[in-house]
């Protein structure tokens, strides 16, 4: 299983080291972050983004190719919402749908099972 984190669930595991523990203790870290989250997920004020900064630096973060970008284009406009769904989401799905068995914590499920459902393989939506 790959764990793959959104803004939401970046926001939500910060600073939280028992939540981190427990995902250790399951297998699931490091999560995997794609970088076009870290400008959503932060403010480039190190005092403000501490908590995030500390969690980051335990995860991997992935740079998202051509390739993802585009079927993140694809998973959006097949949603019938894409104005309304943001591209950093649609780019998370698209990296979760490049890894087996790939749950998305995210604080967005709604917007991010959409996406999902356009997916090529099932992805695991967990709410934070």
């Amino acid at each position: 299983m790959t764990l793959i984190l959104d803004s939401g669930g970046i926001s939500a595991l910060a600073g939280h080291r028992a939540r981190l523990t427990e995902l250790r203790n399951r297998g699931l870290w490091p999560a995997q972050v794609p970088s076009v989250v870290l400008a959503e997920a932060l403010t480039g004020d190190a005092r403000r983004d501490f908590h995030a900064n500390r969690l980051l630096r335990t995860c991997q973060i992935r740079d998202v190719d051509e390739s993802t970008a585009r079927e993140a284009a694809r998973l959006r406009t097949a949603t019938r919402k894409a104005s309304k769904i943001s591209a950093v989401d649609a780019v998370v799905v698209a990296f979760a749908d490049r890894h087996p068995t790939p749950v998305v914590l995210t604080s967005d499920p709604r917007d991010l099972s959409a996406l999902a459902e356009q997916a090529i393989r099932p992805i695991t939506i967990a709410a934070t």
